[in-house]
């Protein structure tokens, strides 16, 4: 069975098959503006792709989650206006489903060239009213520059603290994307799975998952994939600052060996929504009977994180427990962390675990709609590890999973 036997304890999460996305964008608009609001924020300006995917409702191929370039999408959100503004650079590849009014959908602005930033500056000044606070997610050197003319109501605030507060809670259309992420990144990955043998590189299974993804709707690959051979010791891997084991590693033209043990992690997004996949695999080989018992523990974690995982409960009811399963040590990287949040990036608040600290932890407590992505670790030298993750949504009762793929070759 996979972990999400589990949640016969938990109360489902209705999610619609298909997501209503003229709802989505409604629903997301109301929370970014409500959010604005409590922060005191009359507009904002969005470069991140992520947070212009997630202000617009638009999505488009990318490279990189939050990739600073030339040509990029920009947004402005103001507040009393129902439909944000999005600058394009292009057209061909982006989402029509945002449907936004005609005036509101412009061409590009150059923000990294001063002469782009001047034309912008001019462009502001009549969408944001005079005396307006605005805030920013990212300011180019040109924008710093132009920083007077840009903002003439005084220096910017930090979007980010607006839009990661909205982006907490999913609606059950955003829900509805990520599963459906989720459910293409599988497919894909039983396939690459299929095909793992000796002699396969790292990059043939990078090729075969990606092609695959895309055919079964991908809108993009969101990170280069990660197939990660694991050193039989820490000693024998990668040197790090702090002397733990180095993830992730590129994936090369390495050619796979029988009895390598690979940790995986891919994601890929949906109508802007992303997926996150991970487990370990052995190359051409079953388990041994210590790789087998790592696993176990890794279950018995997962398991323990999971019994305490509902609304009201705190991120640091999440690591205590993990911890306690695992006989008082952290199992996880000290680069990383136990769970983090997923939407329109893998990767999003809230961070479990992480040097922002216990009291973070202890104050971060859930809410129902919130998805996490739990990736614990289990590490014993001569094993090459074992690592998995699994994405819930959190209910008043408990969670709903997300996920649904067997940890082969270690069974369940």
């Amino acid at each position: 069975m996979t972990v999400s036997g589990t949640a016969a304890r938990s109360a489902a999460f209705e999610i619609p098959d298909v997501p209503d996305r003229a709802r989505m964008r409604r629903e997301t608009g109301a929370r970014l503006r409500a959010a604005m609001a409590a922060r005191g924020v009359d507009a904002l300006v969005l470069l991140n792709n992520t947070n212009v995917a997630y202000a617009t409702g638009a999505n488009w191929p990318l490279g990189d989650a939050g990739l600073s370039h030339v040509e990029r999408p920009v947004a402005v959100v103001v507040a009393g206006d129902p439909w944000p503004h999005l600058f394009l650079p292009f057209r061909e590849g982006t989402s029509d489903e945002a449907e936004l009014p005609a005036d509101h959908l412009h061409g590009p602005v150059y923000l990294e060239f001063d002469e782009g930033v001047d034309t912008f500056a001019r462009v502001l000044a009549e969408l944001v009213p005079a005396g307006s606070t605005v805030a920013v997610d990212e300011c180019t050197g040109a924008m710093r520059r132009a920083q007077d003319a840009l903002f003439p109501g005084g220096a910017p605030s930090d979007a980010a603290l607006v839009v990661g507060a909205a982006k907490l809670i999913k609606t059950p259309d955003e829900i509805s994307c990520l599963r459906i992420a989720n459910r293409i990144t599988e497919k894909a990955i039983a396939e690459v799975q299929a095909d793992l043998a000796p002699g396969r590189r790292q990059i043939d299974l990078s090729a075969r998952f990606v092609r695959r993804a895309f055919e079964l709707g991908a809108t993009a690959n969101m990170l280069d994939a990660i197939w990660q051979v694991m050193p039989q010791s820490k000693a024998e891997g990668v040197w790090t600052t702090h002397g733990d084991l180095a993830l992730p590693l590129l994936t090369t033209e390495r050619a796979l060996a029988a009895g390598d043990v690979l940790w995986t992690d891919v994601s890929i997004t949906y109508g802007g929504y992303c997926s996150d996949f991970g487990r370990t695999w052995i190359v051409g080989d079953a388990p041994n009977a210590r790789q087998q018992r790592q696993f176990e523990r890794w279950h018995e974690i997962i398991t323990a994180a999971l019994e305490v995982t509902r609304a009201g409960a705190s991120a640091a009811d999440l690591t205590r427990a993990a911890i306690a399963a695992n006989g008082g040590v952290k199992p996880w990287l000290p680069h990383f962390y136990l769970g983090h949040g997923i939407g329109v990036s893998a990767a999003e608040m809230p961070m479990i675990g992480t040097d922002l600290g216990a009291e973070y932890d202890e104050n971060f407590v859930f809410e129902p709609g919130m998805v996490l992505v739990l990736e614990p670790v289990v590490w014993e030298d001569g094993t090459g590890g074992y690592r998995s993750e699994e994405i819930v949504v959190i209910t008043d009762q408990g969670f709903s999973p997300l996920t649904d793929y067997p940890y082969d070759p270690y069974g369940y």
